[in-house]
């Protein structure tokens, strides 16, 4: 950081002279440096997927997974330090368990957004804690109020969203997700869509020759209001359909 930093980066409670928190960018870098995690949100249901990055040939591909379910209709993807991510997921985890048992319902998305939001602002008021190393995006699906994207950064921050993207390629997956027309895509299309943009966005990194691994999970009509992780025949048509789109864009380069 520069030299105005020195000194007031040692502490999450403490500001600069020109008003910045270091240690919220701090962690908003950290949460930049994992893989791309996108969600999408289309007129019957919504899309999460994620380029879960391997960094070495001896892990097995199924462990440090970055999509979470935390209520049968909420999914939540983690964008960022994995053992940060975890004890976000087991906060959320923990909040809907307490509303399901006083209230005897699921809780409602916007109410676990405010929650987390409130969870991860708390930790950047103290000087003997710091600000959680991650982005999230919660998603679900139900009759009453249709598809919900919510999106939260390592300072508090959230906003509702159509698209959102997170991790290190995000701006260029933000672009890509603005090309959709959202509204007018089945869940099922998403997921094709989903997974060209994670492909797409992997290709034009200065990563492109690391290895990783799709992520895809939906929930929406088609799951009857299910969080669950893409269906095997689906996760390798969206493959496909990724490869394919990737090859016919190569053809067209040249």
């Amino acid at each position: 950081m520069s030299s105005i930093g020195t000194g007031y980066d040692l502490s999450a409670s403490q500001f600069s002279p020109d008003g910045r928190v270091f240690q919220c960018e701090y962690a908003m870098k950290a949460a930049e440096m994992s893989g791309t995690a996108i969600g999408l949100r289309g007129k019957d249901g919504c899309v999460l997927a994620v380029e879960k990055v391997i960094t070495s040939k001896l892990h097995e591909p199924d462990s440090g997974r970055r999509i979470y379910t935390i209520e049968n209709s909420i999914g939540m993807v983690v964008c960022g330090l994995i053992t940060d991510g975890r004890a976000v997921v087991n906060y959320a985890l923990k909040e809907a368990q307490s509303y399901r048992r006083q209230y005897g319902q699921t809780i409602p998305l916007k109410i676990l957004n405010e929650r987390l939001s409130s969870l991860f602002h708390a930790y950047t008021l103290y000087s003997a804690v710091r600000p959680y190393g991650v982005c999230i995006i919660l998603t679900t699906w139900t009759e009453e109020n249709g598809s919900e994207i919510y999106s939260i950064e390592p300072s508090g921050v959230s906003f509702g969203y159509y698209g959102c993207a997170a991790g290190k390629t995000k701006q260029g997956a933000r672009t890509e997700i603005e090309k959709l027309k959202l509204s007018s895509l089945s869940a099922r299309e998403l997921l094709n869509e989903g997974a060209k943009i994670i492909y797409r966005v992997n290709e034009d990194s200065s990563d492109s020759d690391t290895k990783f691994k799709l992520e895809l999970s939906w929930v929406g009509k088609d799951t009857n209001g299910i969080h669950q992780m893409c269906p095997v025949n689906l996760y390798e048509e969206a493959k496909a359909a990724a490869s394919a789109a990737m090859e016919q864009g190569d053809s067209d380069i040249e």
